[in-house]
C-alpha cells in the first residue's frame, strides 16, 4: 500500500508540474514593477546591480530576516553537533585525522587554489553593487574555501570563539547601519547615509558596499562554523 500511495503522489506532482509548464509563456515585455526598479535603482541608489540594490535597501527587512534565520540554523547545528566529551573527543578526532591524511594532490591543489578562492570571495562581496554577486554569494564562496582547507589539512581546527565574535559584530554593525538610516535618511537600511559617489565605481552606491561586506563576513563565518561542526 505504501508503494501505491507513493506512486499516486508522484503522479499527482507530475500532473501539477505539467500544468505549470504547459501554462507557461515567456513574457515579451517588462512588467511595470520591473521597469520601475530598473530605472529607479540606478537613479536613487547609484547601484548598477539592481538585484543587490533591491535586496539590501528596498527589501532590507527581508534580508535582516534571512540573516537571522541563518544565525539560528548555525546556532542549532552548534548545539546539536557540539562535542560532549571535551578533551577525549578532541583526542579521538586527532587520531581519526591522523589515520586519514589527505592525498598529496589535494594538499598541493589547495595551496594553489585556496588564495584564489578567498580572493574571489572578497571580490564578489565588494563588487556586489556593480556586478553579479553580493554578501550572501561572496560569504558562501569564502565558506567553500574553508571547506577545502579542512579537506586539505585535516587537523585544522577553526577558532569558533573568533568566528562567533566576528559574526556577532557584523550583525550588530548591520543593524546599526539600518538604524542610522532611520535617523539620518528616510528609513531602515537607507543607503543614503553615505554619499552615492560616482556611478559605476567601487566607492559608490552609498552604504550598500558596506552592508554587503558585513553580510559577507557574517555569512562566511556562520557557514564555516556549520561546515566544521559537521566534520566532527
Amino acid at each position: 500500500m505504501k508503494r501505491v500511495f507513493a506512486i499516486i503522489a508522484v503522479l499527482m506532482f507530475g500532473a501539477i508540474f505539467l500544468g505549470v509548464v504547459g501554462g507557461y509563456s515567456e513574457r515579451k515585455t517588462r512588467s511595470p514593477l520591473a521597469e520601475y526598479y530598473l530605472t529607479q535603482v540606478p537613479r536613487e541608489l547609484g547601484a548598477p546591480n539592481v538585484v543587490t540594490g533591491i535586496l539590501i535597501t528596498y527589501r532590507g527587512f527581508d534580508t535582516l530576516g534571512e540573516v537571522a534565520v541563518l544565525f539560528m540554523v548555525a546556532a542549532s547545528v552548534g548545539v546539536l553537533l557540539a562535542s560532549k566529551s571535551g578533551e577525549n573527543a578532541q583526542g579521538t578526532n586527532a587520531t581519526r585525522f591522523d589515520e586519514r591524511q589527505p592525498s598529496e594532490l589535494v594538499r598541493t591543489g589547495a595551496e594553489v587554489i585556496l588564495p584564489l578562492i578567498f580572493l574571489f570571495g572578497a571580490y564578489v562581496i565588494m563588487n556586489g553593487h556593480l556586478s553579479a554577486g553580493g554578501g550572501f554569494q561572496g560569504g558562501a564562496v569564502v565558506a567553500s574555501g574553508t571547506m577545502l582547507l579542512m579537506l586539505a589539512s585535516s587537523p585544522t581546527e577553526l577558532n569558533h570563539g573568533f568566528l562567533s565574535v566576528t559574526e556577532s559584530l557584523a550583525g550588530v554593525l548591520y543593524v546599526s547601519i539600518g538604524i542610522l538610516g532611520i535617523v539620518f535618511a528616510d528609513g531602515f537600511l537607507d543607503s543614503h547615509i553615505l554619499p552615492l559617489g560616482t556611478f559605476g565605481t567601487l566607492l559608490s552606491a552609498g552604504a550598500i558596499p558596506v552592508i554587503s561586506a558585513l553580510l559577507g563576513i557574517k555569512v562566511g563565518a556562520e557557514l564555516s562554523v556549520v561546515i566544521d561542526r559537521f566534520r566532527h
